[in-house]
C-alpha cells in the first residue's frame, strides 16, 4: 500500500520522536491520543483528521520542549 505523502511524513515524525524518546509506537498512541493502535493503523492506511494531526504534533512539540528545558 502506498501512503499519502503527508501521512508518510507524519509517520516519519512519530518514528523519529519515538526513537529519540525511547517510546514504543503503542505507548506513543496511548499518551498522545489514548489510542494504542494509532501508529499501526496509520501504516495500514488510516486517514486522521486535521485535528488529530495537530494533536499528535502538539504532543511531540510539548514533550520535546519539556526535555529541552
Amino acid at each position: 500500500m502506498t501512503l499519502h505523502p503527508s501521512i508518510q511524513a507524519l509517520l516519519s515524525e512519530i518514528d523519529a520522536f519515538c526513537r529519540e524518546a525511547g517510546m514504543s509506537a503503542s505507548a506513543f498512541g496511548w499518551e498522545a491520543l489514548k489510542d494504542r493502535n494509532f501508529v499501526g493503523d496509520l501504516g495500514k492506511g488510516r486517514l486522521p483528521s486535521v485535528v488529530t494531526i495537530d494533536r499528535v504534533r502538539n504532543f511531540i512539540r510539548s514533550r520535546q520542549e519539556a526535555t529541552a528545558a
